[in-house]
């Protein structure tokens, strides 16, 4: 806990100096303030009301997404046959009742664009830079801002992520997440990426009236998460965050596809939420523990 209150701490005071609130305004007055906790508290994305959509949830439960088993949509046209393949081989475990191998339920950093469905995040803003943090595991982000690709990106969990201000709306580019990796994934059903895999995100702060179209396609997919502090205020008419992204991999996808996640301040605190690598995570997938590989002999 001792770290996430640094850091919401190191927050306020970098939004109360002088000095970069003139860095950040000078010549670019529209630069909006992302600044503080958001929630998503349903931790999926919310599908477009038309064009590709993304891998959606074939199980359902009360006419809704089943947060507890993922059976991903192995029949969506966005993916390759050899895509469909993996999506379907993950449904198949769920559906016998154990937890599927994925970063959540295994503790392990998610990547890009599945870090998108943690259900809380913070943003930290910067003249040269962004940080994200996430509220499960501590995972974080850095942006560079006004920076090109490094000629020759070296891979890693998050990628090569740079951004920059569009008007009313930051724009982030991400390539170079690291592909040959254990439980490399776009998302929780399995779907996988390669080298090619490029992700631009556009954040954008809207009125609850434009917001809640998100808010309505979310909820006509899926219940929030129980138990979890962040729950979104519904009776907040104040400003929200919508992130539109774009997903493109020529060696997964048929074409490239979008979709949203729509956030409001949360109802509660942060909280520190802690998964140790090695330890089953049963906190959002409690079917059945993950099955962890185990040692018959010392290594030493």
């Amino acid at each position: 806990m001792r770290t996430v209150i640094i850091a919401t701490s190191a927050a306020g005071a970098l939004f109360s100096s002088p000095a970069l609130t003139q860095q950040l305004t000078q010549g670019t007055a529209s630069i909006p303030d992302f600044s503080g906790v958001w929630a998503h508290p349903s931790g999926y994305v919310e599908p477009l009301a038309s064009g590709p959509r993304p891998v959606l949830n074939r199980a359902h439960r009360d006419g809704k997404n089943d947060p507890y088993i993922t059976v991903g949509d192995y029949t969506n046209p966005i993916l390759k046959p050899v895509a469909a393949q993996v999506v379907k081989k993950h449904g198949e475990i769920s559906l016998a009742g154990l937890a599927n191998p994925t970063p959540s339920t295994h503790c392990w950093p998610s990547g890009v664009p599945y870090i998108f469905f943690q259900l809380g995040m913070q943003m930290l803003q910067q003249a040269d830079k962004i940080t994200f943090l996430y509220l499960r595991d501590h995972e974080f982000r850095h942006v560079r801002l006004n920076r090109p690709h490094a000629a020759r990106v070296t891979p890693s969990w998050y990628g090569d992520s740079v951004g920059y201000y569009e008007g009313d709306t930051l724009v982030i580019d991400t390539v170079g997440v690291k592909y040959d990796r254990p439980l490399a994934m776009l998302d929780m059903y399995g779907t996988p990426y390669t080298q090619a895999l490029h992700v631009v995100e556009r954040y954008r702060l809207l009125d609850y009236e434009v917001a809640k179209e998100g808010l309505e396609r979310d909820a006509k997919e899926r219940n929030p998460i129980p138990n979890t502090s962040m729950q979104v205020d519904k009776d907040r008419r104040g400003k929200y965050l919508q992130l539109f992204f774009t997903v493109e991999d020529q060696g997964v996808f048929t074409m490239p596809w979008s979709a949203t996640v729509t956030y409001g301040r949360p109802t509660g605190k942060w909280v520190e939420d802690v998964c140790a690598e090695g330890t089953p995570n049963t906190h959002y997938f409690p079917p059945q523990e993950a099955v962890f590989p185990t040692a018959e002999k010392p290594d030493f």
